[in-house]
């Protein structure tokens, strides 16, 4: 869990997230998830019917992998609160990293919480997930 006294707002973390998606992690995530959705394992339907260049990976994969560099920067148990907007899709061969900075720090509900900023992006700088989130922080 991250100490008060041992950060300050201003601070960042980031972690690649994946090297190189797999298409073969993506059809992973969608029978681990129940999300078959064609555009993300039917390249036929998804370049001839849908017209995108390839599957692409569902956002709620982005989202998890992006959470697993948040909790594993604030610790475990510590995540209050975690939303992100999905800003552009993720396609295989795609490497992503995800970067996390602290915005605020202050007292919520009795408790001391870090507020940050999140944004993950891929291989180009280019932004696939923007967030924030909020964490308990010890005094």
């Amino acid at each position: 869990m991250l100490k008060e006294n041992e950060i300050k707002v201003g601070d960042t973390h980031s972690a690649v997230l994946v090297e190189d998606l797999k298409r073969t992690q993506i059809v992973q995530y969608a029978g681990a998830s129940g999300d078959y959705n064609p555009l993300h394992t039917d390249e036929i339907f998804t370049t001839q019917v849908a017209g995108y260049p390839s599957v692409f990976a569902h956002g709620m994969l982005s989202m998890g992998l992006t959470g697993t560099m948040l909790t594993d920067y604030v610790g475990d148990g510590a995540l209050k609160k975690y939303g992100v907007r999905f800003t552009n899709q993720v396609w295989p061969g795609d490497t992503l990293t995800g970067k996390t900075t602290i915005i605020e720090i202050r007292e919520e509900d009795g408790e001391k919480v870090v507020d940050l900023m999140i944004e993950t992006t891929n291989q180009n700088e280019v932004a696939v997930i923007t967030g924030n989130a909020t964490a308990r922080i010890e005094s």
